[in-house]
């Protein structure tokens, strides 16, 4: 885990620079896994993360907005009740431990002042938020951990708030290189450097580990038993620089990304490990670095929660249509043999003088071959040759007229299927609990979701799409979801727009806005950039984007939501990451 306790340290610094001495404005909880505090102070208003995800476990200031529930849950109500009003006097960290505690000044029941405790553990998936009070008894914690979860350590209402386990390993700040030499001296002698240094050392994650290998080693990989005497010099010495930049607060936020831009590692120090196979960035503070790295991994377990239900029901029904596919296309394999019936009903029509009732099977030659060879024909006794021949011609017909229905139930189930892959698009895309709510609506007319008895529900009205502005300054429309993108498509956009979908790839309808102009080589190069990014395909490196006028766009009748069809068009092919 990149947040480590040196990293915490820094965190910690930040948030104390910015809310000791603000008050408690308002308490949210987005999910059963965040909390989001609001502090005031005659600075401005401030706003913390305390996220308890296995995944992404931290806390920070952000300024990303976060949609709340119209119930909160009850450990929400409760920070409400008690802590609302409430001064930040004090945050503390034990060592290097993941872990901070927030201590609030707080009036009581009775009018007194307390100090009311709340500790961020950031553990994995034993992460939690514990709110204690001031003779250290937990009032209550985001995750209750009882006897039959665990024996160590219990988190009930009313225990005492215990720290998590100590880890035996070296505090950098009181432990010295010479120490921290001597607890290598133990490990296996085969053991890499890095994780050696990860299993003696508090509060440091793998990537700073690496990093300090890597600077030792000066790039190549080392054991505990291959340093050298000038190699245990230069871990004295570059140990001695991280243990001063941790003691002092130092550092700065650097992050990793890839050639891919997605954000890879991130820590105090900067990161040279990686070399020319990543971009280290610097970032302007510890909270936005950690805002920007978990963005988008947040926002898709965020909406991944609330769209379970969604997601189940597009999946199976996917899945259905697939089996269905495939078993429709392994019996129109076999119509396709349907021509032999036919050759053996006319052969047999053919030979009828010499065929006689009561046989098994007979050697005619196919005449509809140029050599003619004999072919053997199965024949039921019980049957006279005319009878054989017609039963032949009817299984032919009969496989005819299968093939025509496979090919249109075929082709009607691969339309849905691509329908439903374009509403899981739109899912995966999905930011906020309206265009849920809008996704809902639209499956609920395809008749995908049933209606509520009693009341009749009101469909909401369809949102607008996303809105861009090109570099040199056209508008450039995005739809969110299939009812947008219809919207957009058939009644917002003019004919002599240019609309933009990625080829045969769901995602989103784009529409560069003219407003009679001509439209830039820019312009429609990141108009086409917008669509590839709001598609499947927003992780590929060269991604096929169709474009043409919007006049050449049309809906089939009966077509379902966000179906289209479309000529003259041309293909471009763009990089989402642009």
């Amino acid at each position: 885990m990149a947040l480590d306790g040196a990293f915490l340290r820094h965190i910690k610094k930040e948030l104390e620079d910015r809310l000791l001495g603000a008050r408690v404005d308002k308490v949210h909880q987005p999910n059963r896994e965040e909390l989001v505090i609001s502090f005031r102070s005659r600075e401005g208003a401030e706003k913390v993360l305390f996220s308890a995800r296995a995944n992404s476990a931290r806390v920070h200031l952000t300024a990303i907005p976060l949609e709340n529930p119209a119930q909160p849950p009850m450990l929400c109500m409760l920070l409400r009740k008690r802590l609302l009003g409430a001064k930040l006097r004090e945050i503390r960290q034990p060592e290097l431990e993941r872990l901070l505690h927030f201590d609030f000044d707080c009036i009581d029941e009775l009018g007194d002042r307390v100090v009311l405790t709340l500790t961020m553990e950031i553990m994995g998936r034993y992460s939690n938020i514990i709110l204690s009070g001031p003779d250290g008894k937990i009032i209550d914690a985001l995750k209750r951990v009882d006897a039959s979860m665990t024996s160590q350590r219990l988190v009930l209402p009313g225990l005492t708030y215990q720290l998590p386990p100590p880890q035996d390993k070296l505090c950098m700040l009181t432990a010295a290189p010479q120490e921290l030499t001597a607890a290598l001296q133990g490990l296996p002698r085969d053991m890499e450097l890095s994780k050696g240094l990860l299993s003696v050392l508090q509060g440091v994650s793998p990537v700073v580990c690496r990093e300090l290998a890597h600077r030792v080693g000066r790039g190549r990989e080392l054991t505990v038993m291959t340093m050298d005497e000038e190699q245990l010099f230069r871990l004295g010495f570059f140990y001695q620089k991280l243990r001063e930049t941790v003691r002092d607060v130092s550092g700065e936020p650097y992050m990793a990304v890839n050639m891919q831009k997605k954000p890879m590692d991130f820590s105090f120090i900067d990161i040279q490990q990686y070399g020319t196979s990543a971009v280290v960035r610097k970032g302007e503070s510890f909270s936005g670095l950690l805002d920007s790295f978990y963005q988008e991994k947040d926002q898709l377990e965020r909406m991944r929660v609330r769209e379970q239900d969604l997601l189940r029901l597009l999946s199976n029904h996917s899945e259905r249509l697939s089996r269905k596919i495939s078993a429709q296309q392994a019996e129109l394999s076999q119509c396709a043999q349907r021509d032999n019936l036919r050759v053996m009903g006319d052969l047999l029509s053919a030979n009828l003088y010499s065929l006689e009732k009561g046989r098994e099977s007979v050697e005619l030659q196919n005449f509809y071959e140029e050599d003619g060879p004999t072919v053997r024909i199965k024949l039921d006794p019980a049957l006279t040759p005319n009878q054989n021949a017609q039963k032949y011609y009817k299984e032919y017909r009969k496989a005819k007229t299968a093939e025509e229905k496979l090919t249109e139930q075929i082709e009607l189930a691969g339309r849905e299927l691509t329908y439903l892959e374009s509403v899981l698009e739109a899912l995966a895309r999905a930011e906020t609990e309206r265009d849920l709510m809008e996704i809902r609506t639209e499956l609920k007319e395809q008749g995908y979701l049933k209606t509520s008895r009693g009341k009749k529900e009101r469909p909401p009205a369809v949102s607008a799409p996303m809105s861009f502005q090109s570099s040199d300054g056209f508008t450039i429309l995005v739809g969110r979801n299939n009812r947008q993108n219809d919207r957009l498509t058939m009644k917002l956009a003019s004919n002599n727009d240019i609309w933009f979908h990625t080829k045969n790839i769901p995602g989103s309808h784009t529409v560069l806005v003219t407003e009679g102009r001509r439209p830039t080589e820019k312009a429609m190069e990141e108009a086409a950039v917008l669509a590839a990014r709001h598609s499947r395909a927003k992780g590929s490196s060269q991604v096929p984007v169709d474009y043409t006028q919007v006049r050449n766009v049309s809906k089939p009748q009966g077509a379902r939501p966000g179906m289209v069809i479309y000529v003259n068009y041309k293909t471009v092919f763009v990089d989402p990451g642009e």
